[in-house]
């Protein structure tokens, strides 16, 4: 899930050396804290927020599949 995200997010931004993305494992569920450089944050988070829900839907699919549910929380 972790390189699902850094994927999606380097090619969104234009800093993508500076897109990190964290993994906090819990039994159940597992948070994704990503952060990106200050001024690609619009564009990680996207026009009300459309573009960060749609990382959301992929990211949920996915964890579906592997059985786990996965949170992302986008750092600032």
């Amino acid at each position: 899930m972790k390189e699902l995200v850094t994927y999606i997010a380097r090619a969104l931004v234009d800093h993508p050396d500076q897109v990190s993305v964290s993994e906090v494992e819990g039994n159940q569920t597992s948070v994704l804290e990503l952060k990106v450089a200050k001024e690609d944050l619009g564009k990680v988070i996207g026009k009300q927020g459309r573009t960060a829900r749609a990382m959301r839907t992929i990211l949920g699919a996915a964890s579906a599949k592997a059985k786990k549910r996965t949170v992302l929380e986008i750092i600032e």
